[in-house]
């Protein structure tokens, strides 16, 4: 359902509070109604990559397969970095969606809770995505998995259980309305919805390299189910680095700027499984992604690129290299997810900001200047 202009106003009021770049008081904010103009002091682009599962041993590992060290993709190399505890609400270990809340709102959450207040008062908490959106800028969720999963739902959705892709689908389509929103199909969304609240929708990567990017404001990518694994050739469906490239040619029209969260979903599959070949595969290509972006952000002052992951899946520790392009030996512990801190890596505009120890809760707020 479509929000009431009335609830828009509490959640913009919220997130002023929450991620407004100037310093007012709380009683300057909750006077307000009209969007505030402190977003002029934020980041005018914001991009903010996420790989599922990705912890530290998982980008050693691909550097290790792609180029013989570690240390070597190329988000390794920003000029900022540091480290981030990932803890739910109820949990030491979290799942997705808390993380993804966490990123998003920049509050703790019970696993399985989609940006709202659980525990607490169950009101629906204001994303980073949201705030960029009220403020007249365009926004976009990007992920190799299907789109109302779990990380990408923080960001654009609220409901009290992850399972709920049906309510998050309406969230999209009816309440956040991210200007691009692709990844797999179905599980709550479908081309004819997408279509009827006036998106262009495209279903394989032929369709999506035809768009006219210069010309389109609403486009949904609902590639089959999911995308099949880099490993296993992605047959007629797109990249992440194509989808990040598509996504940035239509959000980089909007002369106000935009806010672009990219998942590497199935690095987090893979995990689960002890799939070490997936799981390197899908980190080389997350971070081609993070290369295409950064080709696209080179020179700018007005971007910031943040990299991260939600979480660690499946306790991997590498033992042995093997060169390059051979798997180096490993060991897993776990077939879950694991509360190892995980790598933050940052570039351009605030991302001095980015060392040492932090919580995911603190990235929405580094991003936004505090």
């Amino acid at each position: 359902m479509r929000k009431s202009v009335t609830s828009f106003i509490v959640i913009v009021s919220v997130a002023i509070y929450l991620f407004g770049c100037n310093n007012q008081s709380s009683a300057d904010i909750s006077s307000k109604i009209e969007i505030d103009s402190s977003i002029n002091s934020c980041p005018k682009n914001v991009i903010l990559f996420i790989g599922d599962g990705m912890g530290p041993e998982q980008v050693k590992a691909a550097g290790l397969y792609a180029n013989g060290i570690s240390g070597s993709l190329s988000f390794e190399q920003f000029p900022y970095s540091g480290t981030a505890t990932t803890h739910s609400a109820n949990n030491k270990v979290t799942d997705s969606a808390a993380a993804a809340t966490a990123m998003a709102a920049g509050i703790k959450v019970k696993n399985g809770v989609i940006s709202m207040a659980i525990p607490g008062d169950k009101k629906e908490l204001p994303t980073i995505l949201e705030y960029y959106k009220a403020h007249d800028r365009s926004v976009g969720l990007v992920t190799t998995v299907y789109v109302t999963h779990a990380t990408p739902a923080g960001f654009g959705a609220h409901a009290s259980s992850r399972n709920k892709t049906t309510e998050i689908g309406r969230d999209y389509l009816n309440g956040s309305q991210p200007n691009v929103l692709m990844g797999g199909g179905g599980h709550g969304i479908s081309v004819k919805r997408a279509q009827a609240v006036g998106y262009t929708v495209v279903t394989d990567r032929t369709e999506m390299q035809a768009v006219d990017t210069e010309n389109i404001t609403m486009l949904s990518g609902q590639f089959e189910g999911e995308i099949p694994y880099e490993y296993d050739g992605v047959g007629d469906m797109p990249h992440l680095s194509e989808m990040t490239s598509t996504a940035l040619n239509i959000l980089d029209n909007d002369t106000d700027g935009f806010f672009l969260m990219v998942e590497g979903g199935k690095i987090d599959w893979a995990g689960h499984k002890h799939d070490l070949e997936n799981i390197i595969y899908e980190t080389i290509e997350f971070d081609r992604s993070v290369s295409t972006a950064f080709q696209w952000a080179k020179g700018r002052k007005d971007t910031l690129i943040v990299v991260t992951a939600d979480h660690e899946t499946g306790g991997l520790s590498v033992v042995e290299s093997k060169g390059k392009g051979k798997f180096p030996k490993v060991k897993w512990s776990t077939g879950g997810h694991t509360p190892v801190p995980v790598g933050v890596y940052a570039w351009g505009l605030g991302a001095e900001s980015f060392t040492g120890e932090m919580d995911n809760t603190d990235i929405p707020k580094k991003i936004m200047g505090h």
